[in-house]
């Protein structure tokens, strides 16, 4: 391995411990404490070296949520292949979504900005849009189906992400007085009636 080879790995290598640091910090003191003074102490280098890496703090929170988002749409894609029907293909990837959510805590927080300042300067994240557009599909694929109105899948799958979305959240926030089992039942009866209502 010749010298810019040498370099360009231990590079990678720096880049990659840091996000790691950071993640691995965020788990246990939480995004909010989270500061470049921090991460540089965990990986043993000084301040400006992170600062070599990335513009800021913001710039790490929004490449380690793109890492989220990213694992997030692999888990959906396995969820989906299982099933042939859209109907049972929607509710694996909900649940998916939501198992993911809540094995992933400190993805989903990061992702969504819930309880935090979104990351990433408002950046449009493409990866974003994959939960959407999966759902989108699958209710397109089950309007036409059933031959209902196929103009109505945007505004009906819109509608299916912000409850999904919006019992996360709840139940992420607002953890200790609101039971699993209540909010897992509300998500499984919202989109049972979601399938029908189409």
């Amino acid at each position: 391995m010749g010298l810019h080879e040498r370099c360009q790995r231990e590079k990678e290598s720096i880049r990659a411990n840091i996000l790691q640091e950071a993640f691995t910090l965020a788990k246990t003191e939480g995004w909010a404490s989270l500061s470049i003074r921090k991460i540089a102490d965990a990986i043993e280098y000084s301040a400006p070296v992170v600062y070599d890496y990335f513009e800021n703090k913001e710039a790490i929170l929004f490449e380690i949520s793109i890492n989220g988002f990213n694992l997030l749409h692999k888990e959906l894609l396995k969820a989906q292949k299982k099933y042939d029907t859209p109907e049972e293909q929607l509710t694996a990837i909900v649940d998916t979504y939501w198992k993911f959510a809540f094995k992933n805590k400190e993805y989903y927080q990061l992702m969504f900005g819930l309880g935090m300042q979104c990351s990433g300067k408002g950046q449009m994240k493409e990866e974003f849009s994959s939960f959407q557009d999966m759902i989108y599909e699958c209710t397109y694929n089950i309007i036409i189906k059933n031959g209902s109105n196929p103009d109505n899948a945007c505004h009906m799958s819109h509608a299916l992400f912000s409850a999904v979305h919006g019992l996360i959240s709840i139940m992420m926030m607002r953890n200790s007085d609101i039971p699993a089992t209540m909010n897992k039942t509300t998500l499984d009866e919202t989109v049972s009636a979601f399938i029908k209502s189409l």
